[in-house]
């Protein structure tokens, strides 16, 4: 016993293990966490003193040809690494070591927002827009830089101290996304935050960068996946084929969140249309949150979405196509802010529950009727670009006759409308009948909704000297009730929003041209 003491303590201590270092000058402390994409190092960057963090990447799975990937990484990663904003992460350096590549980025010591949730449950609402407000933040620098993120996603935005938001992986992503690097059927990005147009095979654009913001937001306010389901492939349908419930947020944050996840890119709110809901949103701290009741969703046939120019928006390959259009001899303009939020704003009319607050604004006039019975009698027949009226909306008016051109002088510009109104469900479009009229009261409900999203969304110039005023129109219940001639129109029912400056008139258009 005593001799193999003696040996032991004899013996040498085993040599300290030597840090590795990269690129001679990044000598690697010890890992922050992996993924899929690799592994996250602290580091010391030896030649300026600071310390730094270090993603590893290697070659996807069953790819083969490092030198490809290699080359993508540098120039994506690189490009990604122009972009300056105080919401993206700082690229300081890439370089290839072997068969793995390495990107040197500034260390963020804070959790992301998915670890937040995960540890403690769905965030306040006005916290929520005030992340997304930073997110939208760093892609709208991206996208005008031409770079596309790809993986907008929980993990990928860190939540430091007092708030302040950092998003990350720009241009990996877009690298690794290379037939020559990945094996067939192969999904680049994270399944339940990929935009449909993505799983349907469409390239990545600006807007799906957008839906993905919109799932990571219903995740932080909701505390869930909206689109996760039990398999890769049930994930994929659902999100081409469903509609998520809101249950924690309401007014301008459940407008911004449904509005980005709009399964048509083309129909998707812009960026400068989710800043202006988002921020409306940031504002609201300790206002309340619905108590938890989910919003229902409509059963039968969507409200018509028309495009400014008049035309239906186009469907993704494999989608339905829209419902027709509202009857063309009524005036049909359309703030484009997506099929989904429509639909949870008609089921509240319909069913009683609202996800928007009721507006208290003081740039809003009080709602009119319009058709027989109504305060403004026939609102008339336009054309061309004619969306402007040389007369004030006043009670007994006829203004069929009033449309003019918006370079024109005028009083009012309708810049927004909700068309075609849902019909009941029926077994075919041929045997459908028009539904119960709700009631004046909960249309002006709907319509002073919608306008306002509208008006405070990004529709209307937020910039324009005038002190502008706005106001909804709402058809009577004989409006409601009248069918255009020809056979499948849809009845006659729409809500339309004009807005005027209080000084008098206007001498140029001041709404957003959303084309």
């Amino acid at each position: 016993m005593t001799d193999e003491l003696t040996q032991q303590q004899t013996q040498p201590a085993p040599a300290a293990t030597t840090p590795r270092t990269i690129a001679g000058r990044y000598v690697l402390r010890g890992e922050l966490g992996r993924g899929g994409m690799g592994i996250v190092w602290r580091a010391e960057d030896t030649v300026i003193g600071r310390q730094v963090a270090v993603k590893e990447l290697r070659l996807p799975d069953g790819a083969d040809d490092t030198e490809v990937f290699q080359e993508r990484v540098l120039r994506e990663v690189r490009t990604g690494g122009r972009l300056n904003d105080p919401a993206v992460v700082t690229v300081f350096d890439v370089v290839a070591d072997g068969d793995a590549t390495f990107i040197v980025m500034e260390l963020v010591e804070a959790p992301t927002l998915s670890d937040l949730v995960r540890q403690h449950g769905p965030m306040p609402p006005h916290q929520v827009a005030s992340i997304g407000l930073q997110v939208l933040s760093a892609l709208q620098a991206a996208h005008e830089a031409g770079i596309v993120h790809r993986d907008v996603k929980p993990g990928n935005i860190m939540v430091g101290p007092g708030g302040r938001v950092k998003l990350t992986d720009f241009g990996i992503a877009q690298a690794v996304d290379d037939p020559r690097l990945t094996t067939s059927g192969m999904l680049v990005g994270s399944p339940a935050f990929m935009a449909p147009e993505r799983v349907a095979g469409r390239e990545a654009l600006p807007a799906s960068d957008l839906w993905s913001l919109g799932a990571t937001l219903f995740f932080a306010v909701e505390g869930t996946v909206a689109f996760e389901r039990s398999s890769t492939a049930a994930t994929l349908h659902a999100i081409l084929h469903e509609v998520p419930y809101l249950t924690h947020a309401q007014g301008p944050l459940a407008s911004a969140i449904m509005s980005l996840l709009i399964a048509n890119p083309e129909a998707r709110i812009t960026v400068a249309q989710a800043h202006g809901l988002l921020s409306m949103a940031a504002a609201q701290q300790g206002q309340s949150t619905p108590p938890g009741g989910q919003t229902m969703p409509y059963p039968g046939q969507a409200p018509t979405m028309l495009s400014p120019a008049g035309g239906p928006t186009p469907p993704l390959p494999g989608q339905a196509p829209p419902a027709n259009p509202a009857n063309p001899a009524k005036r049909t303009v359309l703030l484009v802010a997506g099929t989904a939020a429509v639909v949870l704003l008609v089921a509240g009319l319909f069913l009683g529950r609202w996800i928007f607050s009721p507006p208290t604004d003081n740039a809003m006039l009080p709602t009119m009727t319009y058709g027989e019975g109504g305060a403004i009698t026939e609102l008339g027949r336009t054309s061309g670009s004619d969306w402007c009226l040389n007369t004030q909306l006043t009670g007994g008016w006829l203004v069929d006759s009033n449309w003019v051109d918006c370079d024109d002088p005028h009083y009012l510009q309708l810049y927004a409308s909700l068309n075609g109104l849902p019909l009941a469900s029926s077994s075919s479009s041929s045997d459908a009948t028009v539904a119960k009229y709700p009631g004046e009261e909960r249309l002006r409900e709907l319509a002073e909704r919608w306008c306002s999203t509208a008006f405070h969304g990004g529709r209307v110039n937020p910039n324009d000297p005038a002190q502008l005023q706005y106001r909804a129109l709402v058809p009577t219940e004989k409006e409601w009730a009248e069918n255009p001639t020809g056979s499948g129109a849809n009845p006659t029912r729409a809500i339309h929003c004009f807005v005027g400056s209080a000084r008098g008139q206007l001498t140029k258009s001041v709404v957003v041209d959303l084309k």
